[in-house]
């Protein structure tokens, strides 16, 4: 008993079979593992130690054989206290040594990933084999993370300034244009209606990149409201409005009422076939009549022919030519002062059945030569006259009194100055023929028919698409022209014809209604040939609208409305899709079961207001109709403006509205509103029973929203030969 008692004292300072060897440093080193060391290595104290109940108690005495173990076991208990104090502080400086260790391995790793290196290259890395680190890493370090702080100011301080920068010009520049978008719509009251139908032309005068409108103004004088012998004078101007805000922007007087408004005209050289049409910039009014100055508009009078600076309004120059009749047609330079010159038609005082054509020049006005009469005595409606360059670029101008005739222009200009001594030759540019054209040519005359048949023509158009958005502007009538289009001819009211621009042979005819107004061309289906959309009186109070195959004279869409007693052409507008959208003014929408009844519409009163309707179509839902606007307001007439950087387009309308009470002569308006707008607060309508014949296959109310509000506008790009 004695012995196994001193052998199980002894085992914590021997070696045992059952333990193995005990080494304090390599149990200190086993993270791990210590907690179940330090469990073994106590078993025997705890099972066998003082006042347990296994021991002797406090009464055993010392001496004896007793007592010398109890001696030893105190001496075996003290050395085990200083090996378990020796243990635990070495454990915790361990611990110590290993946090330190990991802390400075991170940072070390950390500031090596800022830097761009990898675990283990580069100055920034820190990779210790053992528990010593080297004293002089600290400075290094921090000498590194100070080259990288650097290094990333120098970076992040010029990338700041230009993010300013940009910042600065995306939300401080777009401020003009936001300025530009804000008011969709807006209408003004400028003076009374002088003529049924009073001029109106779109042009750029305040060089904000939006068409503003110039519109003739009549209205009283001062002396006319006392009632004295001149009371029924009036005062003429035309006038400049902002398309932004409606706002005046000049106002300059004239002899005599205006008939047409021609802007665009610049007094300067440009090639015989000009680019597409774009902004103009604004120019400085300096240097002797017609040089150096910028856009000029044309105001035509029945004997007066005015010349306006686009951007002020100051009168330029002012001419009598005679009685005029027509528009102004810009023709290319005959008198080689590198400015392009005019042409008016006119009847002379003593025969009236005869029509002369005048050549005029763009710097002053004054007549080049005398006027060149033809022998044209068809009485009726006045056709042209219009420049047309054919496909081997040779100058013609088309006119007529109820047919269409061509005249070479060179042979206008030899003509007119045939008595002149000092003649201007003529560039070679515009001694080119068309050889096709000359066979055409009647006996003894220099005149070629272009219109056949026994009916007078009441319409002559060329067939390109957007002709009557850019409304009087010299330069698109030119380009337009210049597009070497088959025209589109209207016989007698009832007739529409396609002729061919090379030969002037009839493509088709059709036989319609009576047209009331001039066809309209786009494009509706995805031939790319220009369509027709007309308007003819189809029985008393019904007004059917059509559109027609530009290529067969086929129908490709129509409908019938009740009639407001309008005669207004449409218009045409280019989407982004590359089909065209069309407007026309109609009152509402006939229904399939009331045309079946043939019963005339009420005639209403004149005093009756007559609502009016604004319709658009588009021909990717040809049984939806979007009303637009409506108004009892008498249409006058109307253009279409683009705004190209808003993809946007304008309908801007002259209107002729009735004061509620008094006798005041009706007033005219001048109304603005942005296509866009009136689309989003627009109504869709169904036409006939489309929407129930085809309830399976129609599209949702949502998708036709999301269809329309998305459309986009677009100028017609018109592509010379």
């Amino acid at each position: 008993m004695a012995a196994a008692l001193s052998r199980a004292l002894k085992l914590p300072g021997k070696k045992g079979s059952e333990l193995g060897e005990y080494d304090p440093l390599t149990q200190a080193d086993s993270e791990d593992d210590s907690e179940e060391d330090d469990l073994v290595l106590n078993y025997p104290r705890n099972g066998l130690g003082r006042g347990n109940c296994m021991g002797s108690g406090t009464t055993d005495m010392r001496g004896g054989r007793v007592g010398r173990l109890m001696e030893d076991e105190d001496d075996v208990d003290e050395r085990d206290e200083d090996e378990e104090e020796w243990r635990e502080q070495h454990l915790k400086k361990n611990r110590q040594e290993r946090d330190d260790l990991k802390s400075r391995q991170y940072w070390s790793q950390r500031e090596g990933r800022d830097l761009g290196f990898q675990d283990g290259g580069g100055p920034g890395s820190t990779r210790a084999g053992g528990l010593g680190l080297d004293s002089g890493s600290d400075p290094e370090a921090k000498r590194i993370r100070m080259r990288g702080t650097i290094r990333t100011t120098v970076f992040l301080v010029p990338l700041c300034c230009a993010v300013l920068l940009v910042l600065l010009c995306a939300f401080l520049l777009p401020c003009q244009q936001g300025e530009l978008n804000g008011i969709p719509q807006w209408e003004t009251g400028l003076g009374e209606v002088g003529v049924n139908s009073p001029p109106l032309a779109l042009w750029d005068v305040d060089n904000d990149t939006i068409e503003d409108v110039l519109v003739s103004v009549t209205q009283l004088t001062n002396d006319s409201r006392l009632g004295g012998p001149q009371g029924n004078s009036k005062e003429h101007s035309v006038a400049a409005v902002s398309a932004v805000r409606g706002n005046v922007l000049w106002k300059t007087g004239l002899k005599e009422p205006a008939l047409s408004i021609q802007c665009g005209m610049r007094p300067q050289a440009r090639p015989v076939a000009p680019p597409r049409r774009t902004f103009p910039q604004r120019q400085s009014v300096s240097g002797p009549a017609g040089q150096g100055r910028g856009p000029i508009c044309l105001v035509t009078g029945s004997a007066h022919l005015s010349a306006l600076d686009a951007a002020t309004g100051k009168m330029l120059w002012t001419v009598s030519p005679g009685q005029i009749v027509s528009q102004v047609v810009s023709v290319p330079d005959l008198t080689g002062d590198a400015v392009p010159d005019l042409l008016i038609a006119a009847l002379p005082p003593d025969q009236a059945s005869d029509l002369s054509l005048m050549l005029l020049s763009g710097v002053s006005g004054g007549p080049i030569g005398h006027p060149v009469t033809f022998n044209v005595t068809t009485q009726g409606k006045l056709i042209g006259p219009e420049l047309h360059v054919t496909k081997q670029r040779a100058y013609y101008i088309l006119f007529g009194l109820g047919t269409v005739e061509a005249v070479w222009l060179t042979d206008i200009y030899t003509q007119a100055t045939s008595n002149a001594p000092s003649r201007t030759k003529v560039s070679p540019a515009l001694r080119v023929k068309e050889p096709s054209w000359e066979k055409m040519h009647k006996p003894n005359s220099s005149l070629i028919h272009i219109s056949s048949g026994p009916d007078q023509v009441d319409f002559f158009l060329p067939m390109a698409a957007g002709l009557c958005s850019n409304h009087n502007n010299l330069y698109f009538q030119f380009d337009m022209n210049a597009s070497s289009s088959n025209w589109a001819v209207v016989y007698g009211s009832r007739r529409l014809s396609v002729l061919k621009e090379q030969d002037a042979q009839t493509e088709w005819m059709v036989s319609t209604a009576a047209i009331q107004s001039r066809p309209t061309p786009g494009y509706f289906n995805g031939d790319r040939i220009p369509d027709l959309l007309i308007q003819q009186s189809a029985g008393p109070g019904v007004r059917k609208v059509q559109v027609i195959n530009g290529a067969s004279g086929q129908n490709l869409w129509e409908a019938e409305f009740v009639c407001p007693r309008i005669h207004l052409q449409g218009s045409s507008l280019l989407t982004s899709s590359g089909q065209s959208a069309f407007l026309f003014w109609a009152g509402d929408i006939q229904r399939p079961q009331n045309l079946s009844i043939a019963t005339p519409s009420p005639v209403e009163s004149p005093a009756d207001p007559v609502l009016r309707k604004l319709y658009l179509l588009h021909p990717a839902y040809p049984t939806i109709l979007v009303e637009l606007t409506s108004t009892t307001d008498t249409i006058l007439t109307a253009a279409v403006s683009y705004q190209e950087q808003q993809k946007d387009a304008s309908y801007v309308t002259v209107s002729s509205r009735h004061p509620p009470t008094g006798p005041k002569p009706d007033a005219q308006v001048v109304k603005h509103m942005r296509l866009k707008a009136l689309i989003t607060d627009g109504r869709v309508l169904w036409l006939g029973e489309a929407r129930r014949a085809s309830q399976s296959l129609r599209p949702g109310d949502f998708e036709i929203n999301k269809f329309f509000r998305q459309l986009s506008f677009r100028p017609h790009q018109v592509k010379t030969k």
